[in-house]
Formats: structure tokens, C-alpha cells, sequence
């Protein structure tokens, strides 16, 4: 089933800043939660749709993504909440509903809870130069990055291997303890563990427990046909390591366009110029235009053509990002004046003019 627009699900307009965008978030997860309506199917998809809404408009980087390109441009970037058990949205967005709910715990099915930002690892950015041939066909070229990697020692567990980390016994396991007052129960992050739900005995020497080592390592990330300079592409995964067993944060690209010294983009435009003597452009001719991507056009121009005339080919320009056809490519025509002339060329040159002076006068004299 088509996924219908968040602006709409959440009823703001495009517009709406993240305090409105919280505010009605939180009115319809109020209203929809499960265990205001128990039973209720109908509720339980209303409030998963909303809370994949929220989940991309209150991130910066998806919400651009979104309004620039739709559900396309998320890359899986959102939350996959089809067949998703209610149980687990409200374990993988936990934090989210503590801030909205106070805290108190409960959510039947929710599972073990962690502390906050325990869920993954932090999201990276890194900048990446890239030609105007490269951005006119696609490419993939690896981005060095800088940080922290999983170490190999312990495969990232922060334990000496032979061992392993062990439950928490203050918290057995869940990383929260809890108090009840009344029928509500208040959670807390485990003071013993930190959040975690277990300690390391033995911590590997090579990380000291921290199952990441600093280290400069390459990824190989896919730029498609018509980036430009100034947008970013998120690579999921790639970025620093969460906590032992919790997924990785993200890697965010932002893309630079190298200047081309023959030709001059603005948008998916092209514009480009050439040179023609005096005759091609009084005669007519073809001349033909090498593009970035090593393909050939031809431009023609027409008899009479004056310097600095601009000449539009259609579809000859940089590729839609959305791959709906490409944008034009614009030629600005210069007229080739030589500047040393032979005798003879001199002597033709001025029959010519004496020519075109004597046409110009019939002409006149004939109207």
C-alpha cells in the first residue's frame, strides 16, 4: 500500500516549525496509543503511522531529504514499520516516548529498555570532491574517513576474548530499574551499568573495554547521476560505532563539484561556449561540442549568426537527480576575428566589404 505524505498524517503544513510538528505528534500518539485502546487495530496502525511521520520530520537531514525528493529520497533511512509488532516501536523509540509520556514505563511488549543515546552509535560527516564528468554519469568513489571502528580483537564486545559481559545484577539485565507509585511505574537508567544491562569482568586490553579503537579507514559511497555541489548523501552504517551490541550511526557526504574549465552549471544547466570564423557564422555550419560525460552534440549554427548569440540544445545538460530527463545545454557563440591577414586575404576582405556595401545599397534603393 502507497505510503501516504507525513505532512499530511501528522495534519501540518510544510511549513510548520518542530515545535508544531512535536505538538501534533504528540496529540495523535495521545490519542491512538495502545493502551488508551486495547484491542483496537484500527488505532494501532494510526499510531505507527504517525510515529514513522514524527520519526523523519523531527530529523533535519531526513526531513530535507523527504521534502526534496518524497519517501524515494529516504534511502531507508526511516523506520520500516510495515508488519512491525507494536511492541517493537515502542522498544526502538523508547526515548522519543519517554519525553512525550514523562518517563513512566509499562508499554506492554516494549522489552528491555536502555539508556538514552544508548541505541546507536553517533552519525559522522565528511566532505568528498568529485568532477563534473563524475557528477553528469554517477560514481562511486571511496571517502576517507576519520574515527572510531569496531575493534577486531573483541568484535567490537569490549570483553577479552574467552569471556564474555555479564548481566547486571542490579538491574538484571534491562539496563532500567524501576519504582512504582500507584498504578504508574517511573524507569530510571540503572546507576550499576549505566544503561547498558551488563559489565565487563574482563575488558579487552586492546580497546580497554570500549569495543572501538580510533583508526582512518575508507568507505565506498555511490554519487548519483546529477549531484551537485552543496547537497549530502547519508550512507547508513558507516558511521561511529554504537555501544556493544546497538547498531552503528550514520555517515553524511557533502558533496563538492570540482569547476570545470569549459563548461559552467547552474542547476541541472550547462553552458559552455565556441568559436566560429567569420564565415561559419555568415554561411552556416555544425560544430560539434564534446560534453563532460565524453559524449558528442552538435550545435547549429544558422547563416547570419551574430557574436554572442546564445544557442539552447534541449536535453543535453546535467541528468534530474529524480531521473525525469536532463536539463539544456546553452552555447554562446564567439566569432573568430584573425588578427594577423595576409596580403591577399586583405585584398579579398575589402572586395567583400565593397560587395556587402554595394547589396546593402540595392537593397535600399529596391525598397
Amino acid at each position: 500500500m502507497e505510503k501516504r505524505d507525513y505532512y499530511e498524517v501528522l495534519g501540518v503544513s510544510k511549513e510548520a516549525g518542530a515545535d508544531d510538528i512535536r505538538r501534533a505528534y504528540r496529540q495523535l500518539a495521545l490519542k491512538h496509543h495502545p493502551d488508551r485502546n486495547p484491542g483496537d487495530k484500527g488505532a494501532e496502525e494510526k499510531f505507527k503511522e504517525a510515529t514513522e511521520a514524527y520519526s523523519v520530520l523531527s530529523d533535519g537531514d531526513k526531513k530535507a531529504a523527504y521534502d526534496r525528493f518524497g519517501h524515494a529520497g529516504l534511502g531507508g533511512g526511516a523506520y520500516d514499520f510495515q508488519g512491525a509488532g507494536i511492541g517493537d516501536i515502542l522498544s526502538h523509540f523508547q526515548d522519543m516516548f519517554s519525553d512525550f509520556f514523562g518517563g513512566f514505563g509499562g508499554f506492554p511488549g516494549a522489552g528491555p529498555r536502555r539508556g538514552r543515546g544508548a541505541d546507536r552509535g553517533q552519525d559522522i560527516r565528511a566532505e568528498a570532491a568529485i568532477s563534473l564528468k563524475d557528477a553528469m554519469t554517477g560514481c562511486k568513489h571511496e571517502v576517507l574517513v576519520h574515527g572510531a571502528v569496531p575493534c577486531e580483537t573483541c568484535s567490537g564486545s569490549g570483553a577479552k576474548p574467552g569471556t564474555r559481559p555479564q548481566g547486571c545484577p542490579q538491574c538484571r539485565g534491562s539496563g532500567q530499574v524501576t519504582t512504582q507509585r500507584g498504578f504508574i511505574m517511573f524507569s530510571t537508567t540503572c546507576p550499576g551499568c549505566h544503561g547498558q544491562g551488563q559489565y565487563l569482568p574482563h575488558p579487552c586490553e586492546d580497546c580497554s573495554g570500549a569495543g572501538q579503537v580510533e583508526r582512518q579507514r575508507k568507505v565506498l559511497v555511490s554519487f548519483p547521476p546529477g549531484i551537485d555541489s552543496g547537497q549530502r548523501l547519508r550512507v547508513p552504517g558507516q558511521g561511529m560505532p554504537g555501544r556493544p551490541g546497538t547498531p552503528s550511526g550514520d555517515l553524511y557526504v557533502d558533496v563538492v563539484v570540482e569547476p570545470d574549465p569549459r563548461f559552467e552549471r547552474s542547476g541541472n544547466e550547462l553552458a559552455t561556449r565556441v568559436k566560429v570564423s567569420f564565415v561559419e557564422a555568415a554561411l552556416g555550419a555544425e560544430v560539434r561540442i564534446d560534453l563532460p560525460d565524453a559524449t558528442r552534440t552538435t550545435a547549429e549554427i544558422a547563416p547570419g549568426t551574430q557574436p554572442g548569440t546564445v544557442l539552447q540544445i534541449k536535453g543535453q545538460g546535467m541528468p534530474r537527480l529524480d531521473r525525469r530527463g536532463r536539463g539544456d545545454l546553452h552555447v554562446l557563440v564567439e566569432v573568430h576575428v584573425p588578427s594577423k591577414l595576409s596580403k591577399r586575404a586583405r585584398k579579398l576582405l575589402q572586395e567583400l566589404e565593397s560587395e556587402l556595401t554595394a547589396g546593402t545599397e540595392r537593397e535600399a534603393h529596391t525598397a
